[in-house]
């Protein structure tokens, strides 16, 4: 695979000097076209060091992120079938070498009761990961899950995040009908990869970083990478994203749906407990703002790794996708098991208090599956989401789906809050017949119909 670069990333990540404040400022001025930016630019971006400078980066990464689409958050909750794995990644509770780490692999009965777990709080979208081990977590553990939760629950869209397969599986993965298919390189640089992943199918970096290819190959349109910040040079990483995005954008006409920005976390019974290439929070805000410029259309996932205090700053530097109320391991959710966990999370807040952080952010909490029944997908959604046209649907199925969830899980405060939010977001809709028909279907909700969407 050559869609790594790797002396073209070491050129750039050498530079003579940080960028002056014109030369920001002009990246900055091209960045607003919300058009994306180049591998060159996005570098010296992640140079910039100057207070005025990363106010005006954050800035410009508020008005793309809102531009692109809208005032809406997404949230989430990932479901854990498994933490059963083969690989032995130094920095992963999982690892198979971890003889300390409650080992589990939930049956379809046992994964339909965590999803009505997660449902009770509200979510309409699940993350469903598993351990990599291909004896239990094998496509048709992960198909017999994904049809079971449709069959018996009202989650309306499901991501997967699966180990790399064959073209011949990723077939049989897309007629369950997921939503994103998600896979992290974890490192995008090969020397860190190989010393980070000892043994195991996962050695092989190739196969890891080809898996898109062989998904696209069989029909899933809808992909999401990420590496795991804190393994190596976190500017490396970015620049590798961004050409593992132009690589899938060039060769297939379809980008990355999200990117997603884990920071590696204390794991139990892991053998690196702090990460070889701290970040700090400073830096962190940056690379999410960054990325937020050089890949608009994209996505930019939050986890639970990150604290309270952070994750509510992130709301407004680029983050559209945010986890919340999460478990990190297999059957979590109503009864946790006791050192089964993936890793360590920070940010324990329920749905329904992140809910009220994200309105007092001036943001809409979305639940929205609309774009995968509507096929909005692939390069259609690709050719919306590039040209800025995205949030014509994003903003009314944000409303439509948080007056839902007021209805149906919102605590007085949340329903009094809400009530105000939608109101505005109403007002924010441009188009007068889009805000008519709106209008007409929250009438329907109101009256007690559910799953509308445009």
């Amino acid at each position: 695979m050559n869609c790594i670069q790797e002396d073209r990333i070491n050129e750039l990540l050498n530079p003579s000097a940080p960028p002056g404040r014109l030369e920001v400022k002009e990246i900055l001025a091209r960045a607003r076209k919300c058009e994306g930016l180049s591998l060159e630019e996005t570098a010296r971006l992640l140079y910039t060091e100057d207070d005025y400078e990363l106010q005006e980066l954050f800035s410009t990464a508020r008005f793309v992120k809102d531009k692109v689409y809208g005032k809406r958050v997404v949230l989430f909750a990932p479901l854990y079938t498994s933490n059963a794995c083969t690989n032995n990644c130094l920095y992963c509770a999982f690892r198979s070498e971890n003889k300390n780490l409650n080992r589990r692999t939930l049956n379809t009965e046992d994964i339909v009761a965590q999803a009505r777990e997660i449902e009770k709080q509200g979510h309409k979208r699940i993350l469903l990961v598993c351990g990599e081990d291909q004896s239990q977590t094998h496509v048709a553990h992960i198909n017999n899950a994904v049809k079971a939760i449709y069959e018996c629950c009202d989650i309306r869209r499901i991501n997967v995040n699966a180990a790399p397969m064959t073209v011949d599986d990723y077939r049989e993965l897309k007629k369950s009908g997921i939503g994103t298919y998600q896979l992290f390189q974890e490192t995008y640089h090969r020397e860190t990869y190989k010393k980070m992943h000892p043994t195991g199918i996962k050695r092989d970096y190739d196969w890891r970083i080809s898996a898109m290819d062989r998904a696209i190959e069989a029909g899933i349109d809808d992909l999401g990478i990420g590496a795991l910040l804190g393994l190596y040079d976190y500017k490396y990483e970015v620049l590798a994203m961004l050409q593992h995005s132009d690589y899938l954008l060039n060769k297939y006409g379809i980008g990355p749906h999200t990117i997603s920005v884990p920071r590696l976390r204390p794991a139990f019974g892991s053998l690196i407990q702090e990460a070889p290439y701290p970040i700090s929070d400073m830096d962190f805000k940056k690379l999410v703002a960054v990325l937020r410029l050089a890949v608009p259309y994209t996505g930019i996932i939050l986890s639970t790794r990150e604290s309270e205090a952070l994750r509510d700053e992130l709301l407004s530097l680029g983050v559209s996708q945010i986890s919340a109320g999460s478990k990190t391991g297999p059957g979590g959710y109503g009864h946790e098991e006791e050192n089964a966990e993936q890793f360590s999370s920070s940010d324990h807040r329920s749905l329904s208090q992140m809910i009220k952080v994200i309105c007092d952010s001036g943001y809409i909490p979305s639940f929205c599956t609309a774009c995968y029944r509507r096929c909005r997908t692939g390069k259609d959604f690709m050719d919306l989401a590039r040209h800025g046209d995205i949030h014509i649907f994003c903003q009314p199925n944000a409303i439509l789906t948080f007056k839902e969830n007021l209805l149906d899980y919102g605590t007085p405060e949340n329903i009094s809050q809400g009530e105000v939010v939608i109101q505005k977001a109403l007002g924010e809709i441009e188009n007068d017949r889009l805000k008519e028909a709106t209008l007409e279907k929250l009438d329907l909700i109101n009256k007690g119909q559910r799953d509308l969407y445009f």
